[in-house]
């Protein structure tokens, strides 16, 4: 089992920044890929940013040339930075890790959510 824990949202003011943390822990076999997924009231769950096992990345339109996504291999974590922060960016932002079992089985874990507001 693989647990994901995330830190870094907060309450940020228009054109701001912040970072996401999201710190992976538990046995993952082969990792695939980490992401970052928000989710706003009254909306679906979205992509925000994905970082391949390849160094791959792959970016909403809405958030290029704004938000970087990064990761530490050593310890499993992966990084969102987040400028020229706008209103629409409020969600909670999730944390996925994709891994593959030695059988070829793909898993899909997800983080408990960090809350972003963007607001004056």
């Amino acid at each position: 089992q693989v647990q994901l824990v995330e830190s870094g949202g907060g309450l940020v003011q228009p054109g701001g920044s912040l970072r996401l943390s999201c710190a992976a822990s538990g046995r993952i076999y082969r990792l695939n890929a980490m992401g970052w997924y928000r989710q706003a009231p009254g909306k679906q769950r979205e992509l925000v940013a994905a970082l391949a096992n390849d160094g791959n990345t792959n970016y909403a339109d809405s958030v290029k040339g704004r938000f970087t996504i990064s990761r530490d291999n050593g310890k499993s974590t992966v990084y969102l930075q987040m400028n020229s922060l706008k209103p629409e960016d409020t969600a909670i932002y999730y944390c996925s890790l994709k891994d593959i079992r030695p059988t070829g089985a793909r898993y899909e874990y997800w983080g408990q959510g960090t809350q972003v507001t963007v607001s004056s």
